[in-house]
């Protein structure tokens, strides 16, 4: 069940916007593995006043990581739903979701007053 309003041509369009924001999202957190593994290998001598930058930069980079896995769930959904027939269809009522939404937010899945509904 496909959403009539997308063409063939437009589910290709926002599949290869989405393989695209996938490896832009692994390759984000490749780069920050790396600069992790970069900095846990100089070790320092830290004033007592530096231990809680530390910790808040810790705290700081475990919720960005937390917010790159949850994107690239929200992505891997959206190809699954291509692959299903079901992308472009909101999650809540079937009804097709706008192809400006989808533009703007590849990865949406629910129509705007469904989603602000929702929060």
């Amino acid at each position: 069940m496909q959403a009539k309003h997308l063409t063939e041509k437009d589910i290709a369009h926002f599949k290869k916007q989405l393989l695209e924001m996938r490896e832009e999202a692994e390759t984000s957190t490749e780069s920050a593995d790396n600069q992790e593994d970069e900095l846990a290998s100089v070790t320092i001598n830290n004033h007592p006043a530096d231990l809680g930058t530390e910790q808040f930069e810790q705290e700081r980079d475990a919720s960005l990581e937390y917010m790159r896995q949850e994107n690239l769930q929200e992505i891997d959904l959206a190809l699954q739903k291509i692959e299903e027939g079901t992308y472009g269809l909101s999650e809540k009522s079937g009804k097709p979701i706008p192809k400006e939404r989808l533009e703007a937010l590849p990865t949406a899945r629910m129509l705007v007053e469904e989603a602000s509904d929702a929060e």
